[in-house]
């Protein structure tokens, strides 16, 4: 039988991982750090779902592109106070920028204020 859960017995370089110092790490972390990296993936995901990371590009997805842009746009909306505008304005015209890009991929269009993630942002116009 064959596991392909590496054990935590041993690390990639045969030593025992050292947990409590990885969970040290990770709380050493401030959360505006962590939301806006956890941010940036979701935008980069997104992008590549829409296919803008290249044209004719055969990782377009918009169902997949529809979720990444709605969990975006929750993660911003609900983080924007507590991660100032300095972090949060960016985020926002990423954002906006995604959904727009969205609204013109789409072969059948959204109403105004259906598209991905426009109940936590309101509809997004041009």
């Amino acid at each position: 039988m064959t596991d392909a859960t590496p054990s935590p017995e041993t690390a990639a370089d045969g030593a025992t991982p050292d947990y409590d110092a990885m969970t040290r790490d990770i709380a050493d972390v401030p959360a505006v750090e962590v939301i806006t990296t956890v941010a940036v993936h979701l935008l980069s995901a997104a992008a590549v779902n829409l296919g803008l990371d290249k044209p004719d590009s055969e990782h377009k997805d918009l169902d997949e592109a529809r979720k990444l842009i709605t969990a975006l746009a929750g993660l911003v909306t609900a983080s924007a106070t507590e991660i100032s505008s300095f972090h949060a304005a960016p985020l926002r015209d990423g954002l906006k920028s995604l959904q727009l890009a969205f609204r013109e991929a789409s072969i059948v269009p959204d109403e105004p204020g259906q598209g991905p993630g426009e109940k936590f942002t309101g509809p997004v116009f041009a």
